[in-house]
């Protein structure tokens, strides 16, 4: 049976940050990639921030901030930040070009048992995962922006996308603190 034990978020805007941070509370080794490494430094300017405020307003105490941020690391090329990973989450524009090409790099460069998740709420994700050879492992997460003030999130599997697959990143939808619903494709 398989696990997940890190989780490469790819893009470092709000939604992807958020995720990140997300992730990390959740117990996750977290990898959050970005291209442009401004985009990085103001990730992790914020989730420190996000994480503060969450320890002075009693919401999260300061040693699992700590062990969060411990659990973060950042890399600046996509094959860095996904080629260990056992999940990874694209959090870019939802626009269907720069998706499938991510898609397609991933494809590449992850182990085989590694699940592809697209972020993307308007495109369809069994298009997306047309592009590789594992729409099996392929699904949406539908994560809302704040993450860490929004508690619904939704899971939406292609036609092929297996029921591990879905189980799986319930799961960890649910350790990073989110309500899952799951919705059929």
């Amino acid at each position: 049976m398989a696990e997940v034990r890190a989780i490469a978020v790819i893009g470092a805007g709000n939604l992807g940050r958020g995720i990140a941070h997300a992730a990390a509370l959740g117990g996750y080794r977290t990898i959050l990639e970005d291209i442009l490494p401004a985009s990085l430094r103001r990730a992790e300017t914020q989730i420190k921030s996000s994480l503060e405020q969450a320890i002075a307003s009693g919401h999260v105490r300061k040693e699992d901030a700590e062990a969060a941020l411990a659990r973060i690391e950042y890399a600046s090329s996509i094959e860095d930040a996904a080629r260990q990973a056992d999940l990874v989450i694209e959090a870019v524009p939802d626009e269907f070009e720069s998706k499938t090409e991510i898609f397609t790099l991933l494809d590449k460069v992850c182990r085989p048992q590694t699940m592809l998740v697209s972020n993307t709420v308007s495109l369809n994700i069994a298009e997306i995962a047309a592009v590789t050879y594992r729409p099996g492992k392929c699904l949406a997460m539908r994560f809302t922006d704040p993450v860490d003030e929004m508690q619904r999130l939704e899971i939406v599997g292609g036609p092929a996308t297996d029921e591990e697959t879905v189980r799986l990143c319930s799961e960890v939808g649910r350790r990073m603190g989110k309500d899952v619903v799951v919705i059929t494709g």
